[in-house]
């Protein structure tokens, strides 16, 4: 069974916020979809690819609240994904997150 849920990245550079939405497969840790907000991602290139580059996280968001998680990138292949440990531990965050009640 695929499940995949829309996330939020953040690339965090030094003078400022890199914001994209995409697809998380939770099965695998891909993140795939990647659409950037506000950032001209043909001519700019990858935001980790910028000497001011810090880290990068995710958001998963379900009625009104959040789960950040940390999202890897690999500068060589352009692709971000979540490691396997965070994957586990965001997978149990998830469930209580889709399973409580709406504030």
């Amino acid at each position: 069974m695929d499940l995949y849920l829309p996330i939020v990245i953040v690339d965090e550079l030094t003078e400022s916020i890199i914001t994209a939405n995409a697809t998380l497969d939770l099965a695998s840790g891909e993140i795939r979809d990647v659409i950037y907000l506000d950032y001209d991602f043909e001519a700019l290139g990858l935001p980790a690819e910028d000497e001011s580059y810090e880290f990068t996280s995710g958001t998963l968001s379900n009625a009104g609240r959040d789960v950040e998680f940390r999202v890897d990138v690999d500068v060589v292949t352009g692709k971000y994904s979540v490691t396997p440990s965070e994957l586990l531990e965001l997978k149990g965050r998830a469930a209580k997150l889709f399973t409580r009640a709406p504030k």
